[in-house]
């Protein structure tokens, strides 16, 4: 599947730096770059770092899809460059790499809820839009969230592998941010937020 979604953001000539190298093949990960872990241990343990919560959205042929993600974050000042990562097994990224565009919706301590709307498999056939109210992103009309505190509107730039993840980057086109409301984070499986 990832595969096909790099095959696809070359065949439509997706944004790259001039002169710079192609992206690396997609490939499974070996069984000798495995390190025996307990995963339940891994989760427990990377779950002490605190983290703010999005929902990376898009609009393809289909209509809007997105992603509750809370692996978002700043890549590069000059260009303007954000990354987040996804499972290659995520039913919604073929569809963000097919638009070819998306936008980073940074959600606030008060949208708990609809960090659990979008955190549902797209393969569920569940509609993570029902009730959602956003309007374009204006660079991309990607969906823009009412009530985030902030967007990134991006188009994507590259995307890499790491392990059973894919790392898309994206190169940012427009933003925006309220200057008040505090972020939704996330803490050992539980929703928090700031406390003075």
């Amino acid at each position: 599947m990832a595969a096909t979604a790099v095959r696809y953001l070359r065949s439509v000539g997706a944004p790259t730096a001039s002169g710079a190298p192609p992206p690396p093949l997609l490939r499974a990960v070996r069984d000798d770059e495995r390190l025996a872990m307990d995963p339940a241990e891994f989760r427990r343990v990377l779950g002490h770092f605190a983290t703010g919560v999005t929902v990376v959205t898009a609009y393809d042929a289909e209509g809007p899809a997105g992603f509750a993600c809370q692996s978002f974050a700043s890549l590069s000042l000059d260009p303007p460059l954000v990354a987040f990562m996804v499972a290659r097994t995520s039913a919604t990224w073929p569809r963000i790499a097919r638009a070819g565009a998306f936008c980073v919706n940074v959600l606030g301590a008060d949208q708990a809820a609809l960090c659990r709307a979008f955190a549902v498999s797209g393969s569920t056939g569940a509609d993570k839009f029902a009730g959602v109210a956003y309007d374009p992103a204006p660079a991309t009309g990607s969906p823009r969230l009412t009530g985030a505190p902030a967007w990134i509107d991006c188009v994507v730039h590259a995307v890499h592998t790491g392990g059973d993840h894919l790392i898309v980057v994206g190169r940012v086109q427009a933003l925006g941010a309220a200057d008040d409301g505090d972020p939704l984070l996330f803490h050992r499986g539980r929703f928090g937020r700031l406390v003075p």
